[in-house]
């Protein structure tokens, strides 16, 4: 079954890394910015179902929490000391309302396409310095995710 979780990931991943390296050096628009996020998003929701899972099996936890903030809470618990783990948390915090959060879309079509994300009273600029630096970020965390898995 954690095998089954890890494919499932790398799936995800192989997708959004085409998205990234791909999709977006020949269209750079703001729309492969967001399909890359969400397709990050979905990676990391299962990267966390499968840890929680893993981690009730393990008895680690009593129980794997229905909704998402509680997942969430979880996760920052377990990995309290995991700062790359942490980091991945809160960008997937900002990840889930991304659709509903207040956009602006600066640069298409040239090789500084921005999206500005307006989000709990900032303004993030996602370019492709800023997507690079997610991407390590969630190479770390997947590499985390399979050792934790494979335990």
């Amino acid at each position: 079954m954690e095998g089954n979780i890890i494919e499932e990931i790398i799936q995800e991943k192989i997708s959004a890394d085409h998205l990234l390296y791909v999709s977006l050096k020949y269209t750079k628009t703001c729309d492969v910015i967001m399909n890359l996020i969400l397709r990050w998003r979905r990676m990391i929701e299962t990267s966390i179902d499968g840890i929680l899972k893993f981690a009730k099996k393990k008895k680690k936890i009593s129980a794997v929490p229905p909704n998402p903030i509680g997942k969430i809470d979880l996760m920052k618990k377990l990995f309290e000391k995991d700062k790359s783990v942490l980091r991945v948390i809160e960008m997937y915090e900002m990840f889930r309302k991304i659709e509903e959060l207040r956009r602006e879309r600066t640069g298409e079509f040239r090789k500084n396409v921005t999206l500005k994300v307006f989000y709990r009273g900032g303004e993030i600029s996602i370019n492709l310095d800023k997507l690079k630096v997610y991407a390590e970020d969630l190479e770390k965390f997947i590499s985390t995710t399979k050792q934790f898995l494979l335990a």
